[in-house]
């Protein structure tokens, strides 16, 4: 690079005439431009929605998502809950067909959990999708992932996406662990829905 931009130079001062001593140099960088993408709507209840849950099939992701749907169903008047455990794996994004079965049957989403690279990334990406879509999504991540999930979000375009964070691990804890994981789900996933969860 260094004897690149010396040609550069010396050929441009060879050339400029009267101007030898002026030049220009390139910045080798480069920039990546990323339209900013916006979050969905939020909503101002929870009452009488249509809640997906999108399971991974990560360990125990079932039955911390069961028991927060639970949870949550203490607190919420949800009209309907359905579950989406079709995934072609935990290590990629779900299915067009089930995008679309989501978009067209529910009104919020809590998907998980990503508590690795591959299944962190993949979560975020599930979320986003929906996000585009209209459908306001709390993906769940662990504490382990959270520079994962904040650059993860910012490279596909929407900053702003507010996940869950439990803290890790979760495939190895035990059910008074996984009770103590829904009760933070219960309350944090109420603030990505209501647009009041703080940045992370």
């Amino acid at each position: 690079m260094i004897i690149a931009m010396m040609d550069y130079v010396k050929y441009k001062g060879d050339t400029m005439k009267n101007k030898s001593n002026l030049f220009e140099v390139y910045d080798p960088r480069g920039q990546i431009i990323i339209e900013k993408r916006n979050l969905s709507n939020r909503k101002n209840t929870l009452n009488g929605l249509r809640l997906a849950i999108l399971d991974n099939s990560k360990w125990n992701a079932n039955k911390i998502l069961r028991g927060s749907a639970d949870a949550l169903s203490k607190e919420i008047k949800f009209s309907k809950i359905n579950y989406y455990v079709k995934k072609h794996g935990f290590s990629t994004d779900a299915p067009l067909e089930m995008i679309d079965e989501i978009t067209n049957d529910n009104d919020i989403v809590l998907t998980a959990i990503g508590d690795c690279g591959s299944c962190c990334s993949s979560c975020i990406r599930d979320a986003i999708t929906l996000e585009d879509r209209g459908i306001p999504a709390a993906p769940i991540i662990t504490t382990e992932f959270i520079n994962e999930t904040k650059l993860t979000r910012v490279a596909i375009g929407m900053p702003d996406l507010r996940p869950v964070v439990i803290d890790h691990p979760v495939s190895s804890i035990t059910n008074d662990e996984v009770l103590q994981r829904v009760k933070i789900i219960k309350e944090q996933a109420q603030e990505v829905w209501l647009g009041q969860r703080k940045d992370i």
